[in-house]
């Protein structure tokens, strides 16, 4: 954030705490409306109000597509049924389908029934998508003609529905039957003669994607193929609407915040609210589950532990080298179920690339136990006797460096298969799989690890 904005948004708070109506008029006009929705979900429940007073119906209405969910029917409440129709009918149809969504039922049913009767069944179509699919996200509200149409035609007909258009930037042209045929840019029609048909001219669409597609499908694609906008088909490649760009942004925030927390093992629906604004209650509801569940499977180190307690006992040398043993396999995972969970989310992976993948990556656990090994082997051999640690007799540090190497190096092979592996089994299973990414896998492995490491040196030192 610039020193200015910063400054400006400073100077707003302090005419809000105030309650300078005047002054707030005057500064929420230079400021972004995605920054006027941050100062009004930062703000308390009398400032909220005060600012709705404050900016009136046209500025508020700007705002209210950018407030988190959790607000968006509180805030609704605070206007008069005049207010609420102007202000539902006035906003781009994929934003009213986003806010419908944030309320109530019944609140639903109420806002729908102050819309015109053409909106009200655009918008009721659109809610028939689910929230998190292609069609959920769509507008309606595109430049769409028909292939038979003469240039000047095609003008005549965007001019009519300029208005309630809310992009040009592609223009789409259809069949009598809506079927989607091709697209073709504003500065085509703007720069051929008007005689010439649509048909001469059109580009041929080849991308689009199906309404039932899930939402990330969707902004993957607007940004692989470097789209401004992507067209919205039904099973008969009907064109039912667009994403735009600016969409597929939130949805790509969205999906990756939804994946980070998944990773951290943060359970239930993201909150749209920032960290401060959502309560105690929400934050403890969503990461207490995970913890509970981990905090007993970590329990199976102990049971380790205390099988090979004689092992322990009798070298307790090897205690120094545990925790590295643990860690270097829960760092190995980590990566490996990390580079396939990307993999996956950017459509690289399926599951029957299940054996190519743990192919490549027990060469690569292969590989990198190979050079843990040697390194720490070498350190095991030479470094404790330098620092005069003792071991039993019968054993020599040889010993102990070559049980060190071979636990250590089994441990990254076998955790690198398992990271690898996990994320494409819990798509098998209908699992998303960032839930089973960093904390199942530390514990999975740190379990493993310990198993590994005991048996090794039980074997290897004649214990």
């Amino acid at each position: 954030m610039s020193e200015v904005l910063a400054e400006s948004i400073d100077r707003t708070v302090e005419a809000v705490h105030s309650r300078d109506v005047h002054l707030v008029n005057e500064l929420c006009k230079e400021l972004h409306y995605a920054d006027l929705a941050k100062l009004y979900a930062n703000s308390n429940e009398d400032e909220r109000s005060f600012l709705i007073e404050a900016l009136g119906v046209d500025l508020f209405k700007e705002i209210l597509a950018e407030l988190p969910g959790t607000l968006v029917e509180i805030t609704l409440d605070q206007f008069d049924r005049s207010d609420l129709k102007e202000i539902l009918g006035s906003l781009p149809d994929d934003d009213r389908v986003d806010i419908l969504q944030d309320v109530s039922d019944t609140k639903r049913q109420d806002y729908l029934s102050l819309l015109d009767k053409e909106t009200q069944e655009d918008t009721r179509t659109l809610l028939r998508y689910g929230e998190e699919t292609a069609g959920g996200r769509m507008t309606t509200q595109f430049g769409k003609i028909r292939a038979y149409m003469s240039v000047k035609q095609a003008i005549d007909h965007l001019r009519s529905d300029l208005e309630s258009t809310e992009t040009l930037a592609r223009i789409y042209v259809v069949d009598d039957d809506d079927r989607l045929i091709g697209k073709i840019r504003l500065r085509d029609l703007a720069f051929n003669v008007w005689n010439t048909p649509i048909r001469d001219v059109l580009i041929p669409e080849e991308n689009t994607v199906l309404a039932s597609a899930d939402q990330e499908e969707a902004a993957n694609m607007l940004a692989k193929y470097d789209m401004v906008l992507l067209p919205v088909v039904d099973e008969s490649n009907r064109l039912l609407g667009v994403i735009t760009s600016d969409d597929a942004i939130e949805i790509l925030e969205e999906e990756s915040t939804e994946d980070i927390e998944k990773s951290a093992g943060i359970a239930g629906e993201q909150s749209e609210e920032t960290y401060l604004n959502t309560s105690i209650r929400s934050h403890f509801r969503r990461r207490c589950g995970w913890l509970v569940v981990l905090a007993f499977l970590a329990i199976l180190s102990g049971f380790v532990m205390m099988r090979f307690e004689n092992t322990l006992t009798e070298i307790y040398l090897l205690s120094l080298f545990l925790p590295m043993v643990v860690a270097a396999g829960g760092n190995s995972g980590g990566q490996a179920s990390t580079m396939v969970i990307r993999a996956m989310a950017l459509g690289e992976l399926n599951l029957e690339d299940a054996r190519r993948v743990a192919l490549k990556e027990l060469q690569l656990g292969f590989f990198l136990g190979l050079l843990l090994a040697v390194s720490i082997g070498i350190f095991a051999i030479f470094a404790p006797p330098a620092l005069q640690f003792e071991l039993p007799r019968g054993v020599n540090f040889t010993q102990f460096g070559i049980t060190v190497a071979i636990a250590l190096g089994l441990q990254v092979l076998t955790s690198t298969l398992i990271g690898a592996l996990l994320p494409i089994a819990a798509r098998a299973v209908k699992i998303d799989p960032a839930v089973i990414a960093a904390p199942a896998i530390t514990t999975i492995v740190d379990v493993s690890g310990m198993v590994i490491y005991f048996t090794v040196a039980h074997s290897i030192l004649s214990l």
